[in-house]
C-alpha cells in the first residue's frame, strides 16, 4: 500500500458566505464521502480544512497576503489515503463534493 494525499482546490468566486442550511448540506456531502473512503479502510489522515486567510514567503524575504495573489483558486484542505496503485487513489477521489463546486482534487503520492 501507499499513501496519497489529495489536495482540495476550488474557485475561489469570492462568495464565502452560504446559509446555515446550505452549510449543512455541504458538510454532509464531505462527510458522507469521507465516511465512505473511511469505511473501506483507505483513509489514512483526516487532514485539515484549511482558513483562506495566509501569506506567503518567497525567496529575498518577500511576504505577501494571500496565499492566493497570483491564482483565482484557493486550496480547501486535504486528507492522506492509502491505496495499492495511482489508479485505484485517482478512483478514490470521484465523488468529491469540491468537483460539484468547479473544484479539483489533486492527487499526490506521499514519499515515505
Amino acid at each position: 500500500m501507499k499513501d496519497f494525499v489529495f489536495i482540495f482546490r476550488q474557485a475561489d468566486s469570492g462568495q464565502n458566505s452560504v446559509s446555515a442550511e446550505e452549510a449543512d448540506t455541504i458538510n454532509k456531502k464531505w462527510n458522507d464521502w469521507i465516511g465512505g473512503i473511511a469505511a473501506q479502510g483507505k483513509l489514512k489522515n483526516h487532514g485539515a480544512h484549511l482558513d483562506p486567510a495566509g501569506k506567503v514567503l518567497k525567496p529575498g524575504g518577500v511576504v505577501t497576503d494571500g496565499p492566493f495573489v497570483e491564482i483565482r483558486e484557493r486550496l480547501g484542505g486535504f486528507i492522506v489515503v492509502t491505496a495499492d496503485t495511482f489508479d485505484e487513489a485517482t478512483t478514490l477521489a470521484h465523488g468529491c463534493p469540491a468537483l460539484e463546486a468547479d473544484g479539483s482534487v489533486e492527487i499526490r503520492p506521499i514519499f515515505a
